[in-house]
């Protein structure tokens, strides 16, 4: 085993992250030791430099919240399960952007031998998030209508993918002519322009929302809300867009609208057989070709400043993947 791994840390606040060198580490109890073979970036990654997210570590620490790869060392009590060369993945919320990465064993899920391990790491977070978000908390229909904010996104795309296959019919809202394009090849029913003056109006023209699934937040929240229908439910996911939306509690009182907050990571600390049940069925659906990650760009580690940036601006359609 190498004594040294190189890791992408956060060593300041506000400080550009950097490639450093470390020690390798040694799992301790019901922790498993794992050589990264793909790390997905997030845009938590992001505010986790700038100490913006809730789940910000204390400094230092390396990013990469998920990951996948084959454990190569294994700590005293771990699961009889788990074994030296399996291959897993792991979200760990911090220290995947790393040649080797610690991860508690419960948190080590088994892939599918036609499981890549690239589509393994771009799966979790995407699409664990929407999964669970459609199914567990929205209770989504087949045949009812879905609205997607930020569709083109790492976890917009995703909603876009499991809504249809989960029988809704999807409507996509994405920034410019080829993101719309990447939301409709992901099955996506019809696409409206995020910057379009008449987006409310134009979704409540195709029927209004039943679910609205909203990871951007702004005035994109404010022209979703408008447009949904009685008894509707809306996904509260993230604020990409910068700006949290106002919530008008009068208005959901009038029209029976639920707002629902969602945050995946939370589930593994009070319900982790929820999220764990979750991810296997995705895992399943991803090695028979049900779902496939969208990953638009594949990065060494030593790029991992680029991949990011790819996320600050904009210009990722779907997942960013790290390979060590």
């Amino acid at each position: 085993m190498s004594k040294r791994t190189s890791a992408y840390q956060v060593v300041a606040i506000d400080t550009p992250p950097k490639l450093v060198s470390l020690n390798a580490p040694l799992p301790q109890r019901q922790e498993a030791l794992v050589k990264v073979r793909a790390c997905g970036l997030n845009f938590a990654d992001l505010l986790m430099c700038s100490g913006q997210y809730q789940d910000s570590p204390e400094v230092p620490f390396t990013l990469g919240m998920e990951f996948a790869g084959e454990i190569i060392a294994l700590g005293i009590d771990a699961p009889k399960h788990l074994e030296i060369g399996s291959r897993v993945s792991a979200y760990t919320g911090q220290g995947g952007l790393a040649d080797l990465a610690v991860a508690a064993t419960q948190r080590c899920i088994l892939l599918p031998d036609a499981l890549s391990y690239d589509d393994a790491a771009a799966l979790q977070i995407a699409y664990g998030t929407s999964h669970m978000a459609l199914t567990y908390k929205a209770r989504l229909q087949p045949g009812e209508r879905l609205v997607v904010t930020g569709a083109a996104g790492g976890v917009g795309l995703t909603a876009v993918e499991l809504g249809k296959l989960l029988g809704a019919e999807v409507i996509a809202i994405a920034r410019g002519d080829a993101k719309r394009e990447v939301a409709r090849a992901a099955g996506a029913d019809h696409v409206i322009d995020a910057t379009d003056p008449d987006l409310r109006d134009k979704i409540k023209a195709l029927g209004g929302a039943d679910v609205v699934y909203d990871a951007v937040g702004g005035d994109l929240f404010e022209a979703c809300f408008r447009a949904t229908n009685p008894d509707g439910r809306i996904l509260l996911i993230g604020f990409a867009g910068g700006d949290q939306p106002t919530l008008k509690p009068n208005h959901m009182l009038v029209k029976n609208i639920t707002v629902i907050g969602f945050y995946w990571g939370a589930y593994f600390d009070f319900a982790p057989e929820i999220v764990t049940a979750s991810l296997g069925q995705l895992f399943d659906w991803a090695a028979v070709g049900k779902i496939t990650p969208h990953i638009s760009h594949r990065l060494p580690l030593d790029r991992a400043a680029d991949g990011l940036a790819l996320l600050a601006n904009r210009q990722a359609a779907g997942k960013v993947i790290i390979t060590p």
